[in-house]
């Protein structure tokens, strides 16, 4: 247990330092380190991921209020109309996919965020929106949904790529856009929670149970951790690392198989 403090640490604080739940990080080690299989991973995954960024709302309502949030009401009603199916059918996916196919899917996910980790933060200085009116809106379901699908595919919050879509496509600033991509983060991984809940699977969480609960307090800690040293790594250093070990743990997760 004491690996799995050390470990959910770790993922909080760089999670922490670029304004991500680290999930994306904590994937790679429940496969690799911790032994477990595609689809148990992703649903633990998911499940700690859950806690962070409710946890996260809260805590960054001292900077964002949540006034200012809910007045950007549209902008998630328009993401989340996008989102939330996308999470419904790529929970559905993954429940049907054989274990190797989506240790597959994975590791290309992880390389596809690995670059718009890179690209999107390098984008973030725009403050005009892509395009407006109805061809926003339309975008806005299209990435939405493609967001949705990813985020239940890997069991994360999709905080890397709905970032980078509210400050390009809607022009939000980058710490407001940090706040809004929780807010649709949330209902967004509830609803892929409920549709893995359908399914055997979902038993993993009673099973690991205590593991979950160090995990995602360890992740909590390096969350709160990684904001406090907010700063002091510069980005030119810390993001192509971090695309580095996506890329590292992707060929892993590529190369797994259960024992």
């Amino acid at each position: 247990m004491l690996k799995a403090l050390a470990v959910g640490i770790l993922i909080g604080t760089l999670g922490g330092l670029i304004g991500l739940g680290g999930a994306e990080f904590r994937l790679p080690l429940l496969i690799g380190l911790f032994g477990f299989a595609a689809l148990p991973a992703v649903i633990l995954n998911k499940s700690m991921s859950l806690i962070v960024v409710a946890s996260a709302l809260l805590f960054r309502t001292r900077v964002v209020p949540l006034e200012t949030v809910l007045a950007h009401w549209p902008v998630i009603v328009n993401l989340l109309a996008g989102s939330l199916a996308g999470a419904w059918l790529g929970a559905g996916w993954a429940t049907r996919l054989k274990s190797q196919t989506l240790y597959r899917v994975i590791a290309v996910l992880l390389v596809g965020i690995a670059i718009v980790l890179v690209v999107g933060h390098l984008l973030t200085g725009r403050s005009e929106p892509l395009v407006t009116g109805w061809l926003q809106i339309v975008a806005g379901v299209v990435a939405g949904f493609g967001i949705g699908v990813v985020a239940s595919l890997l069991g994360v919050a999709g905080g890397e790529l709905l970032i980078p879509t509210l400050v390009i496509l809607f022009g939000a600033d980058i710490k407001l856009a940090g706040s809004l991509s929780l807010a649709v983060s949330l209902p967004t991984m509830i609803v892929g929670f409920m549709r893995y809940s359908r399914d055997g699977s979902f038993a993993v969480l009673k099973t690991h149970k205590r593991f979950v609960i160090v995990m995602a307090l360890g992740s909590l800690v390096g969350a709160w951790l990684g904001g406090q040293l907010l700063g002091i790594v510069p980005d030119a250093v810390l993001l192509p690392m971090l695309a580095l070990i996506l890329l590292i743990s992707s060929v892993k997760v590529w190369r797994h198989k259960d024992a």
